[in-house]
């Protein structure tokens, strides 16, 4: 019996020293799962705010896509004023060559009718310089012919 004793204490203090490393096991564990579940709040609270971030994100995400839509719009629009722009410019150049043409062909018929206009107005010099003499000569002829009666 005293075996059995003996061989009871072994298993006692075998059970003792199974249950304190059990023990400890669970207080390891118990101290693991304390630091995981402060971990997790931590998880948990970057997370809530990483989906706010996000949400904030994604409306400034549509924010953008709008202005861009916006920009895109403006930006055709830009592009049809400018193209209406350039035909303007266009026929305004082919209106400006024809005005120049029409300003050379003016100023080269003023010329012709400038030397015409000094033309005729020494021929009229000439003429008026003739009527003079031809007028003196004949009041010296009617004068000489007053002088005879």
């Amino acid at each position: 019996m005293m075996k059995k004793i003996s061989n009871l204490e072994k298993q006692f203090i075998e059970a003792q020293q199974i249950a304190d490393e059990a023990d400890k096991r669970y207080d390891e564990s118990a101290r693991r799962f304390a630091i995981m579940e402060v971990d997790l709040e931590r998880t948990e609270d970057r997370a809530d705010a990483a989906e706010t971030k996000l949400a904030e994100l994604e409306e400034e995400l549509k924010v953008v896509g709008n202005n861009m839509k916006m920009l895109e719009i403006s930006e055709q629009e830009a592009l049809s004023r400018e193209e209406s722009y350039d035909e303007q410019i266009r026929e305004m150049s082919t209106r400006l060559k024809e005005a120049e043409e029409r300003a050379d062909l003016g100023d080269r018929t003023m010329t012709k009718l400038q030397k015409e206009v000094d033309r005729l107005s020494e021929e009229c010099n000439d003429q008026k310089e003739k009527y003079k003499n031809i007028s003196e000569e004949l009041e010296q002829t009617l004068n000489d012919l007053q002088g005879y009666e």
